[in-house]
């Protein structure tokens, strides 16, 4: 076969893979998401309606954009580094409808398009093929095509994929120059064109002329701002090409989330828009996340680039950690969940409840304790005056867990309205005193005097090392404690400060090395909301919970403070603890 041949075959290849994989959905032989099945739909009634509407199905344009890339793109890392591109079936049928599709003036149809699909399903190297066609192969002079991210290195992903792609292929090396934040490109087709960089924190984003915008991660975007100037900058393109490639995200108020609702919209048939193309990868409402039988909806590329084995290992940690359930969601099955989580593994954490130990000795200063002359760090959680205040301390025993004990201060009048409330958490809270692990200080405001009391006492009992406590919500109490020579030391309630410790303790609690017995501490940990962020920084946060964390938090202050002060501390990644990392 000659390369002519060749690569008019590769055309003829992707393009029945795009007809098989329709049939396929449609017939149900492929496991497919509603809106995968939507999509499939719309293609048919095209097929069989778009002359209505002036659309064509253009083989040869669907497969002009195969050939290219057959001839031009090939792999640029890993173990088909230097390989030609070989699209998957789906891939074939997203490629296939947005090259395809024609207008009455021969033009492209779809301008603006939505991909949502889960990580390791090679966006970026698709999006590189993607690129690199429409500024080099697209015969479209001056030709400039962005990557637009909320940030430079963000959008340098798919950019360096372009420009990393180029160096696979002599012709490319030829006609692409890579250049720091753009890559010139000369071809007979596409003379004078460009590949460009563009993100949000640039310095200007005018005097735009859009052929194409490859945006990446559109989740992570605040707001419409880089979208919209890219938008009002392709009007003088014949058939310009809006690409928005991402994951799922936690903000259901974010732009990317609006246009993913307008992107059902237009699956559905309730909003007419023959120049919008989606395609939206995720579970069905009711799916069983830990099924791996429905994975395959989230991961088209399930056995290609997206490895089994590793998927099982991930569901698995996030069947263990709340916190990694998000990340598994959002990330590896493309299903929005908002920001916070429940947090803490209950079931490791009342395992890790030692009935034999009986904390209640350790604020009795007549009682001996086994934990009497041992090291240990605090932190004290001081709410307003009228709620709840916590003080935890952190042992280190010597079989390397950490035992946490706790005590809780309310003031009397906040107590007694919890008892009028009735119900199940008036039973709770009498329980919480009656075992000296609340103290009920007198009127209406706390009694911090209680608190100095058992501080002082702890400091004469144990070994006391630090103390932390919010620098943001200080009080008399930390500069008498201060006075009188106790180490206080402040702790932000950022996730810079707050973050590492959190995940410590989960680490800790699922690898069995902490001791507990307060019923009050167990109830707080329950209570525990994780705000994650973009980056999967974690902190709690008390404007998410109906009930008290207080004491908790300061439990978290304490190990915070452990790690801090104890050289020979490693915080350990917690992925290791169950054997994946």
């Amino acid at each position: 076969m000659g390369a002519a041949e060749k690569y008019q075959d590769a055309g003829r290849v992707c393009l029945d893979r795009a007809y098989e994989y329709a049939g396929s959905v449609y017939s149900g032989e492929i496991v497919a998401c509603r809106y995968i099945q939507l999509a499939v739909g719309r293609w048919f009634d095209d097929l069989k309606n778009g002359h209505k509407r002036g659309l064509t199905f253009d083989e040869n344009a669907a497969a002009e954009f195969f050939r290219f890339t057959a001839k031009y793109c090939r792999h640029y890392q890993g173990e088909f580094a230097g390989q030609v591109i070989d699209f998957s079936p789906w891939q074939c049928f997203g490629l296939a409808n947005i090259f395809g599709w024609l207008r009455e003036d021969g033009t492209r149809r779809f301008r603006t398009i939505y991909e949502e699909v889960a990580r390791k399903n090679g966006k970026t190297t698709k999006l590189a093929a993607v690129g690199t066609q429409l500024v080099a192969g697209d015969s479209e002079p001056g030709a400039k095509v962005y990557c637009a991210a909320t940030k430079r290195d963000q959008a340098r992903e798919i950019f360096d994929s372009i420009a990393m792609m180029a160096k696979q292929d002599r012709s490319l090396r030829k006609a692409m120059k890579p250049q720091r934040n753009n890559i010139q490109s000369e071809t007979r087709n596409s003379p004078s064109s460009r590949v460009e960089l563009l993100s949000a924190d640039y310095d200007t984003l005018d005097g735009l002329n859009v052929h194409g915008a490859l945006v990446d991660e559109l989740h992570a975007h605040r707001d419409s701002g880089v979208w919209d100037v890219l938008e009002s900058a392709r009007g003088a393109r014949r058939q310009p090409i809006m690409w928005a490639i991402t994951t799922a995200g936690k903000n259901h108020n974010s732009f990317c989330y609006e246009q993913r609702a307008y992107a059902i919209k237009v699956l559905e048939g309730s909003v007419d828009n023959d120049a919008f193309f989606a395609l939206i990868y995720t579970l069905d409402e009711g799916d069983d996340w830990t099924d791996e039988a429905v994975w395959i909806k989230s991961n088209p590329n399930l056995g290609v680039s997206v490895s089994l084995s590793d998927m099982r290992e991930q569901c698995m940690k996030a069947k263990e950690m709340p916190t990694a359930r998000v990340e598994f969601l959002t990330k590896r099955l493309n299903i929005w969940v908002y920001g916070e989580t429940a947090w803490m593994n209950m079931e490791r954490w009342n395992g890790c409840r030692d009935e034999s130990f009986n904390e209640v000795v350790c604020w009795d200063p007549d009682q001996p304790s086994e934990l009497d002359g041992m090291t240990c760090h605090g932190g004290i959680d001081l709410a307003s005056v009228e709620d709840l205040s916590a003080f935890s301390l952190d042992f280190k025993l010597p079989d390397g867990r950490h035992n946490f004990i706790c005590r809780a201060y309310l003031p009397e009048d906040a107590f007694n309205k919890r008892m009028q409330k009735g119900g199940e958490l008036k039973a709770l809270y009498q329980k919480f005193k009656d075992e000296g692990v609340l103290v009920i200080t007198p009127g209406a405001r706390c009694d911090y005097d209680f608190i100095e009391r058992d501080i002082l006492a702890a400091c004469t009992r144990f070994d006391l090392r630090e103390i932390g406590f919010d620098r943001f919500n200080s009080s008399q109490l930390v500069t008498n404690m201060l006075e009188q020579d106790v180490p206080m030391v402040q702790m932000g309630q950022g996730t810079g400060s707050i973050s590492a410790p959190m995940k410590e303790m989960l680490r800790l609690t699922l690898g069995n090395e902490v001791r507990h017995n307060n019923a009050l501490l167990s109830f707080a940990m329950s209570n525990v909301v994780a705000n994650i962020n973009a980056a999967g920084d974690i902190k709690y946060d008390k404007s998410k919970v109906s009930e008290k964390i207080d004491p908790a938090c300061a439990a978290i202050m304490a190990l915070g403070r452990s790690m801090v002060v104890d050289d020979n501390e490693q915080i350990t990644d917690i992925e290791s603890l169950i054997g994946f990392g």
